[in-house]
This record gives C-alpha cells, sequence and structure tokens, in this order.
C-alpha cells in the first residue's frame, strides 16, 4: 500500500488491486493499452507496469508503487470510449474494449504491432463491442486509416 492508502488486513486482494490503487491515488487517470487489455480478457499477458491515459498538460503522477506507463492524449482521443467499473470498492476509469484496441494501433511503438494485431484478432473473435464501435474509436484516435486494412483482411 502507499501512504495514505488503507485496507483491511484479511481484506481479498484481486489481480486488478494495483488498478484500485492507482484509481485512489490519480482519480484524473484513465487505464488504458496493456492494463485495459487484461481487464477485458484480450490478452494473455501481465503488464509490468499500470498504464493510465491523462491528459496532455496535466502533471505526470509520481508513485513509488505500482510503477506506472504514462501516456498522454487531448481532446476526442482522450475523453471517447471511457467507462467506469468497480475494482475492490474503487472506482476505476477505463478505455472501452474498442477504444483500447484502437489505442493499441495509435500508441504501437509503445506496445508494439504485434500486441495491436494480437489485439485485435481477440476482439474481433469475441465480439466485444462491434466493428461499429471499433471504426469509431479509430476515428476518435484519428488512426482508422492505418487500422483499416487490418480490418479489412481479418474481417
Amino acid at each position: 500500500m502507499d501512504r495514505g492508502l488503507y485496507r483491511l488486513a484479511d481484506a481479498h486482494v484481486t489481480e486488478l488491486h494495483s488498478l484500485a490503487e492507482v484509481a485512489a491515488r490519480v482519480p484524473h487517470a484513465v487505464v488504458c493499452l496493456l492494463s485495459a487489455l487484461q481487464v477485458h480478457g484480450l490478452t494473455a499477458e501481465a503488464p509490468h507496469a499500470v498504464w493510465v491515459l491523462i491528459d496532455r498538460h496535466a502533471r505526470a503522477p509520481k508513485l513509488s508503487y505500482p510503477r506506472l506507463r504514462v501516456i498522454r492524449a487531448s481532446g476526442r482521443a482522450r475523453v471517447h470510449g471511457v467507462e467506469t467499473r468497480t475494482v475492490e470498492g474503487t472506482r476505476v476509469r477505463l478505455t472501452t474494449p474498442a477504444k483500447t484496441v484502437a489505442d493499441c494501433f495509435r500508441y504501437r511503438r509503445h506496445v508494439g504491432l504485434d500486441v495491436a494485431l494480437a489485439a485485435l484478432k481477440d476482439y474481433l473473435r469475441t465480439r466485444r463491442g462491434g466493428v461499429d464501435a471499433l471504426v469509431e474509436a479509430a476515428r476518435a484516435d484519428r488512426v482508422h486509416v492505418r487500422l483499416r486494412p487490418y480490418l479489412e483482411a481479418l474481417v
């Protein structure tokens, strides 16, 4: 636990505990990319850090634990496709499955093109939100042109 965060000693801790800690300490952050892929079940990998999306002009959060990977965005790319879930009694803001896949293509230099393609395949296989939601998220992220060839090849 970080300074200022408390819990009962016998409280049940889940694999998403670090997301709840980050949401409590950085309420303006949105969980994204690899961390959101894990929450949505679109990857088998467990990220080594919590990936968060913050405003382009916001101050970068400083936490001793857990380790953060900060991604910056502004405008529609920051606010489109954000949902709220409750994790261990804490409200956690995270990107929707469609927005998460679109973000993987937008930030492919950070996560890798192989991760983005695997996320797209898993998204299409599980039909998490439909192709229309994915196209809308890609337009919000301004990566529709880059995503379209992969989408056409897989659908």
